[in-house]
């Protein structure tokens, strides 16, 4: 069967109502922190909806650590990263819960509505709880910058878009629940996450770096950590956590450009925990 797929002008003469402009119809929105504009076809309340459902899926399908110390770990470093987030108004309304998978994979994500995992084979590398911090902060802010929403967005513009963005529009749930299903490929193993492009894993660095040092963790240990994550790989293929990102030296050297401003804000912080409690 023959598909057909819209070119970019085809796209925006089909979506677009004579006399409006795009953004006048659809959700064009600035991203927190970075201030980058982007254009949203998908309701937030939707992708939380799907959000959610996924993470119930995840629950089901993987085993939950019992390992308390990671249990704590996780859970005291999330909700000290929901609450910095909230106080730049980010995240309100998020339900927040942080899981952590018994699972050797070096890999981490955050679902919309801030729903968090951890797999257990992070966290050694994490060292610590400025670790964590690192991880997840950079995960929250896919969430909170909805990247998700964006490449879904995205993907309609490439793959057929018509028929997608009628059943998001039309608010048929069933359609929408497919067609969000499909770009975050939650019946892969470790697909819940979308694969997020390079540019969408720089801007979350940079988010994160800064949510982390208002939660009042050293921003110092952002660029450590990648270092160590490069120095653990083993093999020819890179983990999951890291197989869309940009290189571990590129993400370095773009943290550690970042610091003089993420050190200021975490003097500034209510509270400093330094790099935290250690996971050795």
């Amino acid at each position: 069967m023959t598909t057909h797929s819209l070119d970019r002008r085809e796209f925006l003469n089909w979506m677009v109502p004579a006399g409006f402009g795009l953004c006048s119809c659809f959700g064009c929105r600035s991203t927190p922190i970075t201030q980058r504009r982007q254009l949203l076809l998908i309701p937030e309340s939707q992708e939380v909806q799907m959000g959610v459902a996924a993470y119930d899926e995840v629950k089901t399908k993987n085993k939950i650590s019992t390992n308390s110390k990671y249990n704590e770990v996780v859970t005291r470093v999330g909700q000290r990263l929901a609450e910095a987030a909230k106080r730049q108004n980010l995240g309100t309304n998020f339900d927040w819960e942080f899981t952590v998978i018994a699972d050797q994979t070096q890999n981490a994500f955050c679902l919309p509505g801030g729903k968090v995992a951890f797999y257990e084979g992070i966290l050694p590398v994490c060292q610590n709880e400025a670790g964590v911090a690192v991880v997840m902060s950079h995960e929250i802010s896919h969430a909170l910058a909805r990247h998700g929403g964006e490449r879904m967005t995205q993907q309609m513009g490439v793959d057929g878009g018509a028929k997608i963005l009628q059943a998001v529009v039309k608010r048929k749930a069933a359609d929408k629940e497919q067609a969000f299903m499909a770009v975050y490929n939650t019946g892969a193993k470790y697909g819940f996450v979308l694969p997020y492009s390079r540019a969408h894993e720089s801007e979350a660095d940079e988010m994160g770096i800064h949510i982390m040092s208002q939660a009042g963790y050293d921003p110092n240990e952002a660029p450590k950590f990648w270092e160590r994550f490069g120095a653990a790989k083993s093999g020819d293929a890179p983990p999951e956590f890291a197989s869309t990102h940009p290189s571990d030296a590129t993400r370095t050297a773009a943290l550690k450009s970042l610091l003089p401003q993420a050190l200021e804000e975490y003097q500034a912080a209510p509270t400093k925990y330094g790099v935290g409690a250690s996971l050795a």
